[in-house]
């Protein structure tokens, strides 16, 4: 039996119920910021002392989107690749000057430049799917820097290939660096995948 106290029909462990009830639907509804922070707070083992760099390149703004939830877990520093000359903003123009400059070697000029390279111990390198791998300007970036000692993370967003050869890719570019197993998220899927993202960064 329930025991209730003078009051009418009070009974205390339904009372406590609720209140456990209404504070995880609290939890769950009303700090986003929270989680946030207890997903950061998970992946600090793996990262704690470290100086990190998030690098992306970007020409819809999916790429830089998940650029954003991953800086915002593990802090450091984040960049953006820029080329000197812009891609077309037609895809289909884009889809063909990225196959002849993938199977050409071809590797744009790029804006962007990082003077403290060499301070960063391990640099997440973003990226979307240019014919089942990075794209040029990702290719660019890892070409111009010394990555020897690093660990390097690729992520990448996609239209429905994954990641395809990223890791192989990345790992021929960069042979002296430790190349940790990247993440793609299909394109448009970012903000509903915050704690896949967050998954994949505690292991």
């Amino acid at each position: 039996m329930t025991k209730k106290d003078g009051r009418k029909g009070f009974d205390p462990t339904r009372r406590s119920l609720m209140k456990y009830t209404l504070a995880g639907l609290f939890a769950g509804v009303a700090a986003p910021g929270l989680l946030r922070d207890a997903a950061a707070q998970a992946a600090e083992p793996a990262l704690e002392g470290k100086k990190i760099l998030v690098v992306y390149y970007s020409r819809t703004g999916n790429t830089r989107a998940m650029a954003e939830v991953i800086h915002a877990t593990v802090g450091g520093d984040i960049v953006e690749i820029k080329t000197v000359n812009p891609y077309p903003a037609e895809y289909r123009a884009t889809t063909k000057q990225a196959k002849e400059e993938l199977e050409s070697g071809y590797k744009p000029p790029l804006v962007t430049k990082i003077d403290s390279m060499a301070s960063y111990e391990m640099v997440f390198v973003g990226s979307p799917c240019w014919w089942g791998t990075i794209s040029t300007p990702v290719i660019s970036f890892l070409s111009e820097y010394d990555m020897s000692g690093k660990t390097l993370v690729p992520f990448m967003t996609h239209k429905g290939s994954g990641l395809g050869r990223t890791m192989a890719h990345v790992r021929s570019l960069c042979p002296k660096a430790t190349v940790k197993e990247g993440l793609a998220i299909r394109d448009g899927e970012v903000d509903s995948s915050h704690d896949q993202i967050a998954t994949w960064l505690r292991v």
